[in-house]
């Protein structure tokens, strides 16, 4: 009961970093080609917020990783670990 508990809050909390991922990363996207002004103040202050979420979790990943040049897989490496840390969760879940 309380295991189950537990993996279910770990879940949420994966997920809501997965979706903090993505949300940078489309903010990054969208920055980068210029779609979204630069001096658009509410969107860059989103945008340093959630780097400053995510930068202690992805430097680590960063530093393990090959220089790609301007390709950064840190993010796709860390959203594919912790979809295996899902299914393994998963698994404790039906075998509990």
């Amino acid at each position: 009961m309380v295991l189950n508990m537990l993996i279910q809050i770990v879940d949420l909390l994966i997920n809501v970093l997965v979706m903090l991922i993505i949300v940078q990363f489309v903010i990054g996207l969208l920055l980068a080609f210029n779609v979204i002004n630069a001096t658009n103040e509410f969107i860059v202050a989103i945008y340093r917020s959630i780097n400053s979420l995510l930068e202690p979790v992805l430097a680590p990943i960063r530093r393990i990783l090959p220089n790609t040049g301007a390709i950064d897989f840190s993010p796709l490496v860390l959203i594919l670990a912790l979809q295996l840390i899902l299914i393994v969760l998963a698994n404790l879940r039906g075998a509990a």
